[in-house]
């Protein structure tokens, strides 16, 4: 750990709550279509658009929006009224609307590390409300760059290093996806640490049980201070 120069963090569900919102916006949506599917099986309709989707819409919700007023669609077999769709788009809005809150330690562990390496945000979602978020988590002096990425596979990081001029061996990604976050970073020879948390969406839940020499799970982001 000694190479290590730039360290990167994900936003969502690393630094501030993110996950939980969607999963009440959607319990909130599921319950709207009651009259037509059972609310479990409403989900297992909206996943399935999300995951049609993600080639076009990305990550957000933005697309999240779309996603729901399609499976509206669907599910009532194009017979749901406006009012319906309207409140969908409401609980889109409030969506985009949530206060930022920080997750335990992310600001003393920031604090620690600033100064001594180049930080970076390295996040996926909609450009506007990344930018909003981080506006709001009055985190952004801690930051040498922020990276809004359309998808974190071994490509984007490689043309996220590139752009940092920094070789692999000297990155450090920090994150609650294994998938996203970890696998991508440690394939192309760089350093992950997975910071786990309570919720994950279903896309991207993946196998905990990781053996890597570049690879540490810490139970919370204060704890990379130890490694360092």
């Amino acid at each position: 750990m000694n190479s290590i120069t730039t360290i990167a963090f994900d936003a969502d569900d690393t630094l501030w709550i993110n996950e939980p919102y969607f999963q009440e916006a959607e319990k909130e949506f599921c319950m709207l279509l009651e009259d037509y599917l059972p609310q479990h099986s409403v989900s297992q309709e909206l996943f399935k658009t999300e995951m049609q989707n993600l080639n076009l819409y990305g990550y957000g919700v933005k697309g999240f929006m779309l996603c729901m007023i399609e499976t509206v669609c669907k599910v009532s077999n194009n017979t749901a009224s406006l009012e319906l769709i309207n409140k969908t788009i409401e609980i889109g809005h409030e969506l985009l609307q949530k206060p930022i809150e920080l997750l335990d330690g992310v600001q003393e562990t920031l604090e620690n590390l600033k100064g001594k390496y180049r930080l970076i945000v390295a996040t996926k979602g909609d450009l506007l409300d990344q930018e909003r978020k981080l506006k709001n988590s009055g985190l952004l002096d801690y930051f040498h760059h922020i990276e809004i990425m359309s998808d974190k596979k071994e490509s984007d990081y490689q043309k996220l290093l590139k752009h940092l001029d920094c070789k692999p061996e000297n990155f450090l990604m920090l994150g609650n996806s294994i998938k996203s976050d970890i696998l991508p970073v440690l394939e192309i020879g760089g350093f992950g640490a997975h910071i786990p948390y309570h919720v994950t969406w279903t896309h991207e839940q993946h196998d905990l049980n990781l053996k890597h020499t570049n690879f540490m799970k810490l139970e919370k982001i204060s704890y990379v201070l130890n490694y360092l």
